[in-house]
């Protein structure tokens, strides 16, 4: 009698990192703005349809929880752990002080189950603009700006390296730690557009990051072309600029960063087939200085519930979009897959996809199991690239020096 084989489960040759924006707890500079308690989750709750078939207001499955509760955020940890991603990396803000920081040091750095996703800071160096909600044709206005000078960006730096990097659960990519900056154009405007100055600015933070003991620094850069954002400015950013920086690689946020969206819809197919047109030109463009590029895919687009939902919804400036309106886990299926053939194909990729992401839900792109598809889209990505135990050093380790076989561990 022969014994029958045990299942076997594809190699894992990937890695998967999810945006998380930390818009779901109570945050005292929002609560002074907007009353006690508030969060973005009045403004899922108050969205309403806008057309024929719209799906809203969008409903999780999990309800409106407080993602600084470490309890909560286990949960999120498991989800995500469990249907194969990777990684966390936290939407980071930075205005004078931290800003939505309770979901990643109260939360995420306190649960009892941190270690099965590893995080990395995404740097949200934008403007902070009142769109909580955003009335129609109503002026700009900046709450909070972006622009960082080159004394407070050591001091960020410091920061990070103190609080963030020396944890065991950071992410490193070829081991180096890696940090990511959303808007290029807006650093640059904190050192008075002088190059040489900004790039000076991202070797001290290199130095700095060597001389705590903690090995090198992976520097990405969200590459973007199409404005979202109110206060965000057109954007001259070539891969000659990001070379002459020191970026290690290059990837993207969301996908309308780089297709503008029909009103009132547009399907998930075309979008797709945008981006896997852009994906290969900025490949192509980068390739001459040795800079990847890690693919992204986001899993919609619906901003409407930033906007004000008494007034009319017609295009106009961000949130006042287009969304991708049939977006489901078979259509995000296919773009995973086309994701991983793709990085499978380009090894200076590392096997690294980005994803938009865990949890925006007042842009309609999100992980999180919700009432209407469940866990069908963190399914998808089960489907599509396998799960691993990826054990890390146990609580309270410190990655004083990078480990060894991290180039293998993390792509």
């Amino acid at each position: 009698m022969t014994t029958p084989l045990a299942p076997t489960r594809p190699v894992r040759r990937n890695t998967i990192a999810a945006y998380y924006f930390p818009g779901y707890h109570a945050e005292p500079r929002n609560e002074k703005r907007y009353g006690s308690g508030w969060t973005e989750w009045r403004l899922l709750e108050a969205a309403r349809p806008r057309f024929p078939g719209h799906n809203q207001p969008l409903t999780p499955l999990w309800g409106a929880e407080s993602e600084s509760d470490p309890k909560v955020m286990a949960r999120k940890i498991q989800a995500a752990a469990d249907h194969g991603v990777d990684v966390f990396l936290f939407d980071w803000y930075w205005y004078g002080g931290p800003f939505l920081n309770g979901a990643l040091d109260e939360g995420y750095l306190k649960a009892n189950n941190r270690e099965r996703v590893r995080f990395a800071l995404m740097w949200a160096n934008h403007n902070w603009a009142e769109i909580f909600p955003r009335r129609l044709n109503a002026p700009e206005e900046v709450i909070y700006p972006g622009a960082a000078s080159a004394e407070i960006f050591d001091k960020i730096c410091d920061h990070i390296i103190a609080d963030y990097f020396s944890r065991a659960e950071y992410w490193r990519v070829d081991g180096g730690l890696y940090f990511s900056i959303y808007d290029l154009t807006t650093f640059l405007e904190g050192f008075g557009n002088d190059v040489q100055a900004a790039a000076e600015a991202l070797r001290r933070f290199r130095q700095k990051t060597a001389a705590a003991n903690l090995g090198n620094l992976h520097l990405n850069l969200i590459y973007w072309q199409l404005l979202a954002l109110p206060g965000s400015k057109a954007t001259s950013i070539t891969p000659e600029l990001a070379g002459r920086l020191g970026f290690d690689s290059v990837t993207s946020y969301v996908w309308i960063h780089h297709v503008p969206l029909d009103f009132p819809t547009m399907s998930y197919d075309r979008v797709l087939q945008g981006i896997r047109a852009y994906t290969l030109a900025t490949a192509r463009a980068f390739e001459p200085i040795g800079v990847p590029y890690f693919p992204n895919v986001s899993v919609g687009w619906d901003s409407s519930p930033r906007t004000d939902q008494k007034g009319p919804w017609i295009p106009w400036e961000y949130p006042f979009t287009g969304c991708i309106s049939d977006s489901d886990p078979k259509k995000f299926r296919d773009a995973l897959r086309w994701a991983k053939e793709y990085v499978d194909a380009h090894p200076e990729t590392k096997g690294i996809v980005t994803i938009n992401s865990w949890n925006e839900w007042t842009e309609g792109s999100y992980l999180e199991p919700d009432t209407t598809h469940r866990f069908g889209y963190l399914e998808a990505i089960r489907e599509v690239f396998g799960t691993e135990v990826r054990a890390l050093p146990p609580h309270g380790g410190t990655a004083s020096a990078p480990p060894p076989d991290a180039s293998k561990r993390d792509g």
